[in-house]
């Protein structure tokens, strides 16, 4: 393995524990809220809350941040030229905050009415005044999210990445403070102490990283510099990004819409069911993208094709063979896991049931969702953030299509379902055009990798599903049985796709065990 290569790894593998634990401390936090609230209207406007806050975020910071910030200023680092790259932070920083203080001051007198657009169903429910008190204590997060998302962007130039990696599980442990601290039962709207804690822990995720900023040797001017040929150059590559968020959001409104006319705790099924979705995504595939994205503009910068193609190559190998048999066995320990995380307090078995439905279907899609956290950042490595949106829109569309066509025979099913389609859809024309655009991507490895890891899940799979029906009747269903259940077929999963995996010589296999021999070596 190359020297970059190990880099990359390592700062992969820190990130994936450091995933590991916010996703962990996540599901607390989720799990707590499931047994004080249940599954029903409260925690369906606690998650409706999130999607203005969340909207401001994304337009403004995070697309910005992951395809015109980090590539452009990984450039000025690259060639040397630190202090015009700070010009160029400074300006960005400086308009991204006075228009996002419009915005969140717009937002908070313009509340109701968002929201009764994008969830109709919550005014005939009453549901719409909890919504609207929530999202207004929840508009005070993008600023300190912004603070943070852009200081992120700094150190990870830097190829610094565990400040926000810490800065994630403090975030979580606030958000698990002040909601256990707060929540009553008997009083529905204590679910605000959640919405507190979320926008502590986004401040703490910020000042976790001021001393790493520091030391980087942080430049700030009061400056809005319109005519440097960095800013502008970010504005260019930011502005399809914007558009695309904008037209996600048109995603998360229809999704919301549909969910709001279903059974109370249709929205809550669908998030939770998400939650347990995007772990993966986020712990493996997130993880191994944000390590790997400096380097891919690294190499695209100084025009090093063969290795920005055995960067992507080796990155989407590696996700796929992490992600596969990680989405069959949640498809086959889906009751387990849910019963383990959530069915306590005000949670009941029937909201395990229904939270099973969404899970099924979003399990499906675990892979192309991991896969398409990469394959945007080689094309924003490349500067050309126009393809990855016209391809999203193109998904979007193909999303919205699959909600309309199956929300009516698979009621929130059908929700997570296109969701699924959509990812599958986006993640194969991200790779066609890819292909055309670096002449090859090792797309032979890839296909081959995916094929492998498909074999080996499935027989995985089958050995969980006897382990599952010979243990189930003897040992009940109830929390406990639950967790032997879920633990022991984790078990048996592992060593049974590692088994197959050594047995089929993959590559990856390789390399991960390598990379286990060289901690514990060291220990």
């Amino acid at each position: 393995m190359s020297s970059t290569n190990r880099t990359l790894v390592k700062a992969a593998g820190f990130l994936m524990a450091a995933q590991l634990a916010s996703r962990i401390l996540g599901f607390l936090r989720e799990s707590l809220m499931a047994g004080f609230f249940g599954q029903g209207s409260t925690t369906d406007a606690y998650n409706t809350a999130f999607v203005l806050p969340d909207l401001l975020y994304w337009l403004l910071v995070g697309g910005v941040l992951s395809a015109a910030f980090i590539p452009v200023f990984s450039e000025y680092i690259a060639k040397g030229k630190e202090e015009e790259g700070w010009r160029v932070v400074s300006s960005v920083v400086n308009l991204i905050f006075l228009t996002l203080g419009l915005l969140i001051f717009v937002g908070l007198i313009f509340t109701p009415q968002f929201l009764r657009l994008m969830v109709p169903g919550f005014v005939k429910t009453g549901n719409i005044g909890m919504a609207t008190y929530l999202t207004r204590i929840l508009l005070i997060q993008p600023l300190f999210m912004a603070l943070s998302g852009i200081t992120m962007g700094i150190l990870n130039s830097y190829k610094i990445f565990w400040p926000s990696a810490l800065g994630t599980v403090l975030y979580n442990v606030s958000v698990i403070l002040f909601g256990t601290i707060l929540a009553n039962p008997a009083k529905p709207n204590s679910i605000s102490g959640f919405a507190f804690g979320v926008v502590v822990g986004a401040f703490v995720s910020f000042a976790v990283q001021i001393p790493s900023l520091r030391k980087v040797g942080v430049r700030y001017y009061p400056i809005i510099d319109w005519h440097n040929p960095g800013v502008r150059r970010i504005g260019a590559l930011a502005v399809p990004i914007i558009i695309s968020y904008s037209l996600n959001q048109i995603q998360v409104v229809v999704n919301n819409n549909f969910g709001s006319s279903l059974l109370p705790g249709s929205i809550t099924a669908v998030w939770y069911s998400y939650r347990l979705f995007q772990l993966p995504v986020g712990i493996f595939a997130l993880a191994i993208a944000v390590a790997t994205f400096p380097t891919m503009t690294e190499q695209a910068a100084l025009k090093q094709w063969d290795k920005l193609r055995q960067t992507i190559s080796q990155a989407v190998r590696m996700v796929i063979f992490i992600t596969l048999p990680i989405s069959v066995g949640m498809i086959v320990l889906r009751y387990p896991l849910i019963r383990v995380l959530f069915q306590h307090g005000h949670f009941t078995a029937q909201d395990t049931l229904t939270t099973a439905i969404p899970l099924l279907y979003f399990a499906l899609g675990i892979s192309s969702q991991s896969v398409i956290q990469i394959l945007p950042r080689a094309f924003y490595a490349l500067q050309d953030t126009w393809t990855p949106v016209i391809l999203g829109v193109i998904s979007m569309v193909i999303n919205i299509l699959a909600m309309v066509l199956l929300i009516h025979p698979l009621a929130h099913g059908g929700l997570a379902f296109a969701t699924t389609i959509a990812a599958f859809a986006n993640m194969l024309l991200l790779l066609y055009v890819l292909r055309r655009r670096l002449g090859r991507i090792d797309g032979w490895a890839m296909f081959w990798t995916s094929v492998k890891s498909l074999v080996a899940s499935l027989l995985m799979a089958l050995v969980i599903w006897a382990w599952s029906g010979l243990l189930t009747p003897l040992i009940g269903i109830r929390t406990m049985a639950s967790v032997i259940i879920l633990m022991t077929g984790t078990g048996i999963g592992v060593v049974v796709f590692a088994g197959m995996a050594k047995l089929l010589r993959m590559e990856e296999f390789t390399q991960t065990m390598g990379l286990v021999n060289r901690k514990i070596g060291k220990r």
